[in-house]
């Protein structure tokens, strides 16, 4: 593990020179995407403890939830069953999702103009995964929405999550999107298979602290992490050991540093440069 550490600084280190301008880019559009996941997903997590916790007697009225992002505020709008849903409940975080400092509304209402476009894509994104046999649902697991818009960009990845706590599973996730009349116009699987990987797990011996992790990427899946990958990393990594998490494609090694949300793309070919030196 110290050897893996050494290479992270000097990977870190070198990363200039190893990475060019192009990967910087690429780096830098996967981390605000796999950023824009987390917040939204992290403000569900939340929020769907606060709620089912605070107004217990919407439960059996609830339909659903979805959470987006309006000048660094995440909402969690909770809605209700039936063809024509109403807001039954929300909850508001600032950036750090505390729960004291939340704003919770319990009041039924309908949705704003940008909420019944949250909830249209989410609902078709739904239907599409209960009748495609692309969609998979593995044992112990759930699949978790996330509808993202972005100007006219519409979009709702699928992640999954694990019902059992001390595990992380990367993979079986989709990217559903959507034209300008809200119509799917796409479905893909992002990565190729899924990975289970033990949060407790050790290093030969019991007393090794084990504080990296890895994944391998297969060519199908493309050269670079995800940013899945890098939601579910931000989501868990606060509940792990982990200081990096490296994912190997065919040409490049992605590195995300979990103590600082920094990620490092460097191909193989500067891998080796660094190595002989």
């Amino acid at each position: 593990m110290k050897k893996l550490t050494l290479l992270t600084a000097l990977l870190i280190s070198f990363s200039c020179f190893a990475q060019g301008k192009k990967l910087d880019k690429i780096a830098d559009e996967i981390t605000r995407e796999g950023t824009a996941l987390y917040k939204s997903e992290m403000a569900s997590w939340n929020g769907t403890d606060i709620v089912l916790a605070k107004f217990p007697d919407k439960r059996d009225n609830l339909g659903g939830y979805f959470s987006y992002v309006v000048d660094n505020k995440a909402t969690c709008i909770f809605y209700s069953k039936g063809d024509s849903p109403k807001v039954i409940a929300s909850v508001t975080f600032d950036t750090t999702y505390s729960n004291a400092t939340a704003r919770i509304d319990g009041l039924e209402r309908d949705f704003s103009a940008t909420e019944k476009e949250y909830y249209t894509i989410r609902s078709k994104a739904l239907n599409r995964i209960r009748e495609d046999t692309l969609f998979k649902v593995y044992k112990n697991t759930d699949l978790n929405l996330i509808p993202i818009i972005k100007g006219n960009e519409k979009k709702v990845y699928v992640l999954t999550g694990p019902k059992n706590d001390g595990v992380v599973i990367f993979g079986n996730d989709y990217l559903i999107t959507f034209d300008k009349n809200d119509e799917i116009k796409d479905e893909k699987k992002i990565h190729k298979n899924i990975m289970f990987i033990d949060i407790n797990a050790k290093g030969e011996n019991d007393s090794v602290k084990v504080t990296g992790s890895m994944h391998m990427h297969l060519p199908e899946t493309g050269e670079y992490i995800t940013a899945t990958d890098i939601c579910t990393l931000m989501l868990y990594e606060k509940y792990t050991p982990w200081e990096q998490h490296i994912v190997v494609s065919e040409k490049y090694m992605s590195i995300w540093m979990c103590k600082t949300n920094k990620l490092v793309i460097v191909s193989k070919d500067a891998l080796n440069k660094i190595d002989k030196q």
